[in-house]
């Protein structure tokens, strides 16, 4: 089912600045406006639609439910599951889109291949996309065909595999679902006695339809940090934003920073991982790429998201010249980044629910307290508008920022104080569901 959100015609939207200097000057210039379809409409989503209405694009937003955040912003939305190969192509054929953005990993995704032979560009691409929203086609691109190092993993659709997986992976260990997000299933296992109900939870939180899970050995890592990749059209080169540090408990992102300190020598090595990985994968777009960073200096590949990260919402708070879905949608329309800069250091910490409500009048009894939070200044924040909020659930951001060369470690300390004041929700509150 379509729902227009606005009155605005393509006709209207068409005429760019651009256009309008060539209709003054009597000049051809390109048609910058397209039509994007989204799929998946959450946080990421909206911020990315924002981008794009911003210069003067249309942009249908789907997801599997109503009124997700991306919908409330964009020009038309459209409900269903992205996962139904059948009906993601009548969507795609009652709309005529000039491209297709995946936010989600829940889509059918080897229907994107037919779209791109028709001509529709599907970012980064058809392949990436195949690629990277299941870990086994990535790890094993990464680990078996690239060389790049990572962690020991083994799969397991059932659980007598899943037992000799961790039998010769030893204890403790990663268990990730093959496809989820946000880390739905995700779950460290320190001895036998764990595995049964690892194994259960993670076949529990799997998204789509893939039933497998895979188990890593676990890294006693420093720290881990994301590289925001650009990969570009028209042969321009593939750029870098300064490193972004991050912090995930059960998988789920809980705070970020930038810059995130890291020597010369490690940062080339992330590079040179980052750019292999994504010129293999092909396309253009903004690439989640992460890493972990042993205590002894070595960096690890760890996973890849072909799509704006949760951990580079930090770039909301200025602290590079432009933010990651800024980013994203010039690479997306082939249109030029003369550079990215680092402006401000920053840090982000989530804005936790701290109960359950599934209808305006619950959600209305969320007392988002931005009045004792604004009080302090560099300070901002966002909340996404979900429409159901559930104990623990993800339902905004504090972004801190302050010069760069200012102590990151006090602005992240800041950005989670005043995080924990808007709901009192600690970042790292456990919940019991």
């Amino acid at each position: 089912m379509s729902h227009p959100v606005t009155t605005r015609s393509i006709t209207k939207r068409c005429i760019t600045i651009a256009n309008l200097s060539a209709v003054r000057f009597g000049r051809t210039a390109p048609m910058l406006m397209k039509k994007i379809l989204l799929l998946g409409s959450g946080e990421l989503g909206k911020e990315f639609v924002i981008a794009a209405m911003r210069a003067g694009q249309y942009v249908i937003a789907c997801d599997r439910y109503d009124n997700a955040p991306a919908m409330q912003v964009a020009d038309e939305r459209e409900v269903f599951s992205m996962l139904d190969g059948d009906a993601l192509e009548a969507v795609v054929k009652k709309h005529q889109p000039d491209i297709i953005v995946p936010e989600i990993e829940a889509i059918r995704t080897e229907r994107l291949f037919k779209f791109e032979e028709q001509g529709i560009q599907v970012v980064p691409s058809a392949r990436a996309v195949n690629f990277t929203m299941n870990r086994r086609a990535i790890r094993d691109l990464a680990a078996k065909e690239l060389g790049l190092r990572t962690a020991k993993y083994f799969y397991a659709k059932t659980f007598d595999e899943f037992k000799a997986a961790a039998a010769e992976i030893g204890f403790p260990c990663v268990v990730k679902p093959l496809m989820s997000s946000s880390g739905h299933g995700q779950s460290y296992v320190h001895n036998a006695g764990e595995l049964e109900t690892a194994f259960k939870e993670a076949m529990e939180g799997s998204r789509g339809d893939v039933k497998e899970v895979i188990i890593e050995e676990f890294i006693d890592f420093d720290s881990e940090f994301t590289l925001l990749t650009v990969t570009q059209q028209h042969g321009w080169p593939t750029l870098f934003c300064p490193p972004i540090g991050h912090v995930q408990k059960a998988g789920d992102y809980r705070e970020s920073w930038q810059p995130y300190k890291i020597s010369e020598e490690a940062l080339k090595q992330a590079q040179t991982m980052a750019d292999k990985v994504t010129k293999a994968l092909t396309g253009a777009g903004i690439w989640g790429v992460e890493f972990f960073l042993t205590k002894q200096g070595e960096v690890i590949f760890s996973e890849l998201s072909p799509r704006p990260h949760d951990t580079g919402m930090v770039t909301l708070g200025h602290t590079i010249n432009l933010s990651e879905f800024e980013l994203h949608l010039r690479a997306v329309l082939g249109l030029p980044i003369a550079g990215i800069h680092l402006e401000h250091a920053g840090a982000s910490a989530v804005i936790l629910s701290p109960k359950e409500a599934s209808t305006p009048v619950d959600r209305s009894l969320l007392d988002y307290n931005f009045v004792d939070a604004l009080k302090e200044d560099r300070t901002r924040i966002r909340i996404f508008g979900k429409p159901e909020a559930h104990k623990g659930r993800r339902m905004g951001v504090v972004l801190c920022y302050g010069e760069v060369g200012d102590d990151v470690d006090a602005l992240r300390d800041k950005a989670k104080r005043l995080a924990t004041t808007v709901l009192g929700t600690d970042p790292y509150t456990k919940f019991e569901h």
